[in-house]
């Protein structure tokens, strides 16, 4: 349908209008349609497209193996459609997006990855899809065997909703988190103020200044910050239903609630 997946920093200052070249010498005017800071990344929508367009093949990051032989697909230093190889170093890393916000389960390779590389393909030694390159690790700005590519089912879970909604319909809990300059003393995310399911659990709000409940963990993964809550959220739908941990004088207890649809 045209569209086309990149990093969100590619494209974040392209206000004077972004276009797409192909491998045949051609270029197309693109319109952002939707993006993720958070997740860093973003989709293009071309107005025209060559014909004989062959699309990348989408595959799984869900079997990755470290040492598993990858190839990274992009255009370093504007060397265009340059190809380099390398094996999977690493899985499950962490790595910050340009909110702050953490992105989770990032693939680590030593595929030589430069500026100019990102947005591009990861590929399995069969062609197919399983990461978009977004980060490197280097003192010098250039390759220094640290790279790091957003899994293609991580991309596969945020595209849809960049499709539709321009933005990542991220579900919510029903409440209202403190977010002072004083956040970060606190061992989970402060509940200022709750309402719907979580209400209905007990859950309690600040009372003349004096913290109540604050959340610890959603199934099991700490949420120390609300960058982490809102990452982790990410990854569901409205209307599962998942295990709140709560912190209140010291003790911890577990509710269960149904997340919410995002408000309108």
């Amino acid at each position: 349908d045209g569209h086309v997946v990149t990093n969100y920093h590619v494209v974040a200052r392209g206000s004077g209008g972004v276009s797409v070249a192909f491998s045949d010498g051609t270029a197309s005017p693109a319109k952002i349609v939707g993006y993720s800071r958070a997740k860093d990344l973003a989709v293009l929508k071309v107005e025209e497209i060559p014909e004989g367009l062959e699309l990348i093949p989408v595959g799984t990051s869900d079997d990755l193996r470290v040492g598993q032989f990858v190839h990274a697909i992009g255009n370093p230093f504007g060397l265009d459609q340059s190809l380099s190889r390398g094996v999977i170093s690493a899985l499950g890393r962490e790595i910050q997006s340009l909110q702050g916000t953490t992105i989770h389960d990032v693939i680590q390779t030593d595929a030589a990855v430069n500026p100019g590389n990102s947005g591009g393909p990861l590929l399995d030694s069969q062609g197919r899809l399983i990461g978009v390159n977004t980060a490197i690790i280097s003192p010098t700005g250039a390759h220094a065997g640290i790279s790091f590519a957003i899994p293609a089912d991580t991309v596969m879970r945020t595209v849809p909703d960049l499709i539709e909604h321009g933005e990542v319909q991220r579900p919510i809990l029903g409440f209202v988190p403190y977010t002072g300059s004083g956040a970060s003393r606190f061992k989970g995310v402060v509940i200022v103020e709750v309402d719907g399911p979580l209400a209905e659990k007990g859950v309690l709000g600040v009372d003349e200044g004096s913290v109540r409940d604050q959340i610890v963990a959603v199934d099991g993964r700490p949420t120390p910050s609300l960058g982490e809550l809102l990452s982790l959220l990410e990854g569901y739908r409205a209307g599962v239903e998942v295990e709140v941990s709560l912190e209140r004088d010291g003790e911890e207890r577990k509710v269960r609630t149904t997340l919410l649809p995002p408000p309108s």
